[in-house]
């Protein structure tokens, strides 16, 4: 049978890069975390780590087995320091990275109302759209979108998240609703770029992907700037559904041609696998899904 302690050692020495260091943080020798380690390999049947004497480095199927188990030894650690911590009142610093426009995505009120229910929580936000190095940082928890490619982030997904083509109901009554993509070469389209009044739109469809070149006479580098010109009827805009979801639920946009989209990967919450969650920490992450639409934005 295999022994999870054995696999949790496994991720241990895997995240330190060696059994001497991982052998130092457990308070354990780094021989027997070696023998502990070959006894895993022999109850999986195949090699994990190859062994050399300058440096330690992972096989095929280490790196695979390290990707699928490193994330429920760290939901585990994490779900024991909640037991730990249940009976502790939250307190101390959070440290939180997220996009530059994220208090336009959550009311600063819903903020007041986490701070008056946890008055010894300060909140410190880092904002900004370049993804940062959290363990640099100290960030304790960040909101992600897109495909997570780093194995070492343990993640909860918020939502889905995807392109999705809208307009104001003023500029579709004024222009016409398209009913093909093709269609959008005729409209004005809002165009997300750095230079330049055209773009090429790829969408996943009914018949597969498909593209479309678009162009318009409104250019901005950023999406809450496009989300406002399609407020006020300036077009049609491709846009992220975290930063639509809110004006297509009450009417301020209509959503244009629904069967074409581009997924983006989801909306998730991320952590540090390293470090403990903090019951300051787990306070905040569930106040704010508590907070937050189906969307991903701020109700």
């Amino acid at each position: 049978m295999l022994d999870l302690n054995d696999v949790a050692l496994f991720v241990q020495v895997v995240r330190e890069g060696s059994f001497a260091a991982a052998g130092r943080r457990l308070g354990m020798p780094a021989n027997t975390l070696s023998r502990r380690l070959q006894l895993l390999e022999t109850a999986l049947g195949t090699r994990l780590l190859l062994r050399t004497t300058r440096k330690l480095s992972l096989t095929a199927a280490g790196r695979d087995f390290y990707e699928q188990s490193a994330q429920g030894v760290a939901e585990i650690e994490a779900a024991r320091l909640a037991l730990l911590e249940k009976h502790e009142a939250p307190r101390g610093t959070v440290r939180i990275a997220a996009p530059a426009d994220f208090f336009e995505q959550l009311a600063m009120v819903h903020v007041a109302e986490f701070m008056a229910r946890y008055p010894e929580v300060k909140l410190e936000f880092l904002l900004g759209d370049e993804r940062v190095d959290l363990i640099a940082e100290g960030v304790d928890v960040a909101f992600r979108g897109g495909v997570l490619d780093d194995s070492t982030l343990v993640a909860r997904r918020l939502t889905e998240s995807a392109l999705l083509l809208v307009a104001s109901p003023s500029y579709l009554d004024r222009r016409g609703r398209p009913s093909a993509l093709a269609e959008l070469v005729q409209h004005d389209c809002l165009v997300v770029a750095r230079s330049g009044n055209r773009a090429v739109w790829r969408l996943q469809g009914p018949a597969g992907e498909e593209e479309v070149k678009v162009s318009g006479q409104f250019v901005s580098n950023t999406a809450q700037s496009v989300l406002w010109a399609a407020q006020v009827g300036l077009g049609v805009a491709l846009l992220p559904s975290v930063v639509v979801g809110n004006d297509v639920l009450d009417g301020r946009l209509e959503h244009v041609l629904p069967a074409y989209q581009r997924d983006l990967g989801g909306v998730h919450l991320v952590f540090p696998g390293r470090h403990r969650r903090t019951a300051a920490v787990n306070a905040w992450v569930e106040f704010i899904l508590g907070r937050l639409r189906y969307t991903g934005r701020a109700g």
